[in-house]
């Protein structure tokens, strides 16, 4: 059963903490997909990962956003999530899916994680909040996982960046939504996660 996390900070973020049982002092923080398409903690993509993490020995805090503000306030967000989780955790990474893997990166570039892994990333949110650039100033391990069918967000840019920056890329024959193949997903995201943080 998660337990419920209140994270501190300005606006109204809450989240589920999947723990692995063993007193891990790892720990990745998950940002969904966009909240005003429906993205939650809950989403599929990010419970399979989470459920892959555990198994590994690595807690996981879901958590949801507070009130929508086009980005800038996730990203907030987002650091206020590896905040809370720094003052218990001795390693933290970061993983989002979609809007939320755009939301990883550009928090990553203050946040200082020990690893971020971002699934299906698009390029920009908005003029100040591009992930292409924020690539360059993340000083951690870097995983970009996209689906080459993905006709939903511009991630080639991302992936092309992260090349030039001899980060991880993983391409899956899927869409933006991995159906069928969140196991697959949830497998590559957790083995690049696990491998940093692990003891």
């Amino acid at each position: 059963m998660p337990e419920s996390v209140l994270v501190p900070g300005q606006r109204d973020v809450r989240g589920s903490l999947d723990q692995a049982g063993t007193g891990s002092d790892a720990v990745v923080v998950a940002c969904p997909p966009h909240p005003e398409h429906g993205g939650t903690r809950h989403d599929a993509r990010l419970t399979a990962v989470s459920d892959v993490l555990t198994g590994a020995g690595i807690d996981c805090l879901r958590f949801d956003y507070g009130a929508w503000d086009e980005g800038r306030g996730e990203r907030e967000d987002a650091h206020s999530a590896v905040a809370w989780a720094r003052e218990r955790y001795e390693r933290v990474g970061l993983f989002g899916y979609s809007f939320g893997a755009t939301i990883a990166l550009l928090a990553a570039v203050e946040a200082d994680p020990g690893a971020v892994s971002a699934l299906a990333p698009t390029a920009s949110l908005a003029p100040d909040l591009d992930a292409v650039t924020a690539l360059d100033a993340i000083d951690a391990p870097v995983q970009v996982v996209y689906g080459a069918r993905d006709a939903t967000v511009d991630w080639e840019p991302v992936v092309e960046r992260a090349r030039e920056l001899d980060h991880r890329t993983d391409e899956l024959a899927a869409d933006h939504f991995f159906v069928g193949q969140h196991t697959t997903v949830a497998d590559r995201v957790g083995a690049f996660l696990g491998d940093v943080l692990a003891p």
